[in-house]
């Protein structure tokens, strides 16, 4: 008999995580690696936000809560999308989960059946395809190149419509390219949108508070969107919160209220601590995430300009987020000593072992021309990486 589901034998590990896990073996042998491969801002939680959890813990808040989260929490959710993003909801219209993760695979669950299709743009989050996978759908990329600065055009969206089309999920900024819609852009997508009106709309906007030119822009934002899109965000990545696991959703009522019942029967609500702490987030000083916001641009300044000038680089500028996707190809067919880099693949194993500088590869993310990079370190560990990975190149011929 066997044992395990053909849902999880047929699961690709996360590469992310598994480039993440070699790190470490390598550090627990006494191996200086700098770990470029996860996507987890080093600052620590601001203080305000810290200060509220443990006001928490001493007020008591130790025990269940509502499955869709605390009714304040959501109308302070409400509050901060109103304000910030011009878009009205209802409590009833927000669904907080442990994490953005948890968020999105709620939503896929909840309007997938199974060869439904969903659109896809290339590259894309590195969980996005299996979750699609676990739920039953199928994948239709829309693939994009660094010359495009990995953004899709309307042409290539309208393209990829077929009567199974459900949904469409993207990011913006995104990861793993760091690339920012425009609300030009946006409006060039909604007027495809608005000619399929069955289509749900799924826009993860985790990073908006990482971004480098001019204010956030949402496709609910745009004619006719709000009513047919879902925005997922959260706190890990703008305010230093990775670990205490708090996300949520924006979403038609329906929608919102099937999620609900579907996280009911799987994790119920987030922890109650997180929870109270994330209305001090939403409603508090922002003054840190500015701060952090200026550290990043710095970072991404720093990183872009070694880049440019590794031979067979070719990174795009990212707007947002903290991560380079650079094409890589240039590289592929060279080789130093024994090793022969054949793939984007065979180019991280190689940064990993030779320049001890963790990447991951672009394969994981819908483009085998690339590979990811997070600049979520110090400048000074960054630029000893750079050092460490222009070493390995110019080793290749």
């Amino acid at each position: 008999m066997r044992l395990l589901s053909d849902r999880i034998l047929h699961l690709e590990e996360s590469q992310t995580l598994a480039m993440a896990q070699r790190s470490r073996e390598l550090t627990a042998k006494g191996i200086d690696v700098i770990n470029l491969s996860l996507g987890e801002p080093d600052f620590q939680t601001p203080e305000h936000i810290r200060s509220a959890a443990k006001k928490a813990i001493d007020d008591g808040y130790s025990f269940y809560t509502p499955v869709a989260g605390y009714l304040d929490l959501r109308q302070a959710i409400v509050t901060k999308l109103e304000r910030d993003n011009g878009l009205a909801y209802s409590p009833e219209q927000i669904v907080v989960s442990t994490g953005a993760k948890q968020s999105i695979i709620n939503v896929l669950l909840c309007l997938i059946n199974p060869g439904d299709e969903v659109l896809l743009p290339t590259p894309f989050w590195v969980s996005y395809e299996s979750m699609i996978q676990l739920s039953e759908g199928k994948t239709v990329r829309i693939n994009s190149t660094v010359e495009q600065n990995f953004k899709i055009t309307a042409t290539q969206l309208e393209a990829a419509i077929t009567p199974k089309t459900k949904a469409f999920l993207f990011s913006s900024p995104c990861n793993p390219t760091g690339s920012v819609y425009t609300r030009a852009e946006l409006e060039s997508l909604a007027a495809v949108f608005r000619k399929y009106p069955d289509i749900i709309l799924i826009s993860d906007e985790i990073y908006e508070h990482i971004r480098y030119n001019g204010d956030h822009h949402s496709i609910a934002q745009c004619e006719g969107m709000q009513e047919r899109t879902v925005v997922v965000n959260g706190l890990s990545k703008g305010f230093a919160m990775t670990g205490w696991r708090l996300g949520y959703i924006a979403a038609p009522l329906e929608l919102a209220r099937a999620c609900v019942k579907l996280q009911g029967q799987f994790t119920s609500a987030t922890n109650s601590i997180a929870q109270r702490a994330a209305i001090v987030a939403m409603l508090g000083d922002m003054k840190p995430t500015a701060e952090m916001n200026e550290a990043f641009l710095n970072r991404r300044n720093l990183v872009l300009h070694r880049l440019k000038a590794m031979p067979g680089v070719v990174p795009n500028e990212p707007d947002g987020a903290f991560y380079f996707f650079p094409d890589v190809s240039a590289l592929f067919g060279k080789k130093a000593g024994n090793m022969i880099i054949q793939n984007a693949d065979d180019l991280a194993t190689y940064l990993l072992e030779e320049a001890h500088v963790a990447v991951v590869t672009g394969e994981a993310f819908g483009n085998s021309n690339c590979i990811r990079l997070s600049y979520a370190t110090s400048e000074a560990k960054l630029a000893l990486a750079m050092d460490r990975m222009e070493k390995a190149i110019l080793k290749l011929s």
